[in-house]
């Protein structure tokens, strides 16, 4: 891909993940386990094998989640480290997070392991590469269950096969405010993918920003997976571009002025609550990628420091900015000044 192409695309697709699920052949899987006289027992063994295989290949911190503090655990949610069903099992679960946060392994989720990586931008074969390197350590200590016909047993079916979940994080502005996103989700869907908020399975769209990952696992190879998330993803970044380009044509100044006033409020406001927050940060990456703010269109690193910035600032990143518990409002007005502070240090001339 042409370096300029490379950073039109990596205006719309702003991470990639790829995630895998296994479980060991040698234990019950986690919904058995939890009913198991000897479920703590068991659980501790698993997490001491895996967190003994992967500190002594990286830095890597163990989080038990019988002793994490609920707002420790809301923080790694809104970094995507760890879900929220892993917390419903918290008496057996645990998460291995290495210290740049790229590499995140939840222990006795659904499964026994879901292992996750994480990368900036558009890449997926380079993180099942990084990813399949982890899984291999962890097969080495304890074996998978796996079924020659069925391939690697998971707790749902869904995930039978590879175990392998490709997904890349896109802001589809255009797409979705102008009404076509819908129709193109029903075709993907029908292929095979599927597109999902933020948070994945049942949640809606933050900031402009969906979820696009494979529904099927198995059948096919690893390779093949990957190949329809790349050509999904392919389609929609393209058709997005497009549809920026209409956008900025047809809408002119009315356009123009939602962006600007956007940013009006999120460089002068006194208090600003997350929905809105999310809301006015969408338009302005929108009006840095349509060019109304200087360097642009592309390349432009303003984006990665915006999505930085969206992360650092949902309630428990707040919370740790601060080192104590906020009101509501008290919530609001800090993220309203750290932004306004932020946004000022950007070179964003009109």
């Amino acid at each position: 891909m042409a370096e300029f192409f490379k950073a039109e695309y990596e205006s719309v697709a702003v991470s990639s993940r790829i995630r895998l699920a296994r479980n060991f052949r040698d234990y019950p899987f986690p919904n058995r386990l939890l009913a198991d006289a000897h479920a703590e027992e068991q659980a501790s063994e698993i997490i001491r094998l895996i967190a003994a295989e992967l500190r002594s290949m990286e830095d890597f911190t163990l989080y038990e989640m019988d002793s994490v503090s609920s707002e420790t655990a809301a923080f790694l949610t809104e970094r995507y480290l760890i879900s929220r069903d892993l917390m419903k099992n918290r008496r057996i679960s645990a998460a291995l997070i290495s210290g740049d946060e790229s590499i995140s392994v939840m222990i006795n989720e659904e499964d026994h392991v879901r292992e996750q990586y994480f990368m900036k931008g558009f890449d997926l074969k380079r993180a099942y590469e990084r990813i399949s390197g982890i899984d291999d350590i962890i097969s080495d200590s304890i074996p998978f269950a796996y079924d020659e016909t069925l391939g690697y047993l998971t707790a749902c079916p869904t995930n039978l096969g590879t175990g392998l979940r490709a997904s890349v994080m896109l802001f589809l502005p255009a797409l979705s405010r102008r009404g076509l996103l819908r129709r193109m989700i029903s075709t993907l869907t029908r292929l095979g993918l599927t597109v999902r908020g933020v948070y994945g399975e049942g949640s809606g769209a933050e900031g402009d920003l969906f979820q696009v990952s494979n529904q099927v696992t198995l059948g096919l190879s690893e390779e093949e997976l990957l190949f329809g998330v790349e050509q999904a993803v392919g389609v929609l970044v393209k058709a997005e571009l497009l549809e920026r380009s209409r956008m900025k044509a047809e809408e002119g100044v009315v356009l123009k002025d939602r962006i600007f006033r956007s940013y009006g409020v999120l460089t002068h406001c006194a208090l600003l609550d997350e929905k809105e927050f999310a809301r006015r940060i969408a338009d302005l990456k929108l009006g840095i990628a349509l060019g109304y703010f200087g360097q642009g269109p592309y390349p432009d690193d303003r984006l990665d420091e915006l999505d930085a910035l969206a992360v650092h600032l949902r309630p428990s990143g707040i919370e740790r900015l601060r080192g104590a518990p906020l009101s509501e409002e008290e919530e609001n007005a800090y993220r309203a000044e750290y932004v306004s502070k932020t946004l000022a240090g950007m070179e964003l001339s009109r």
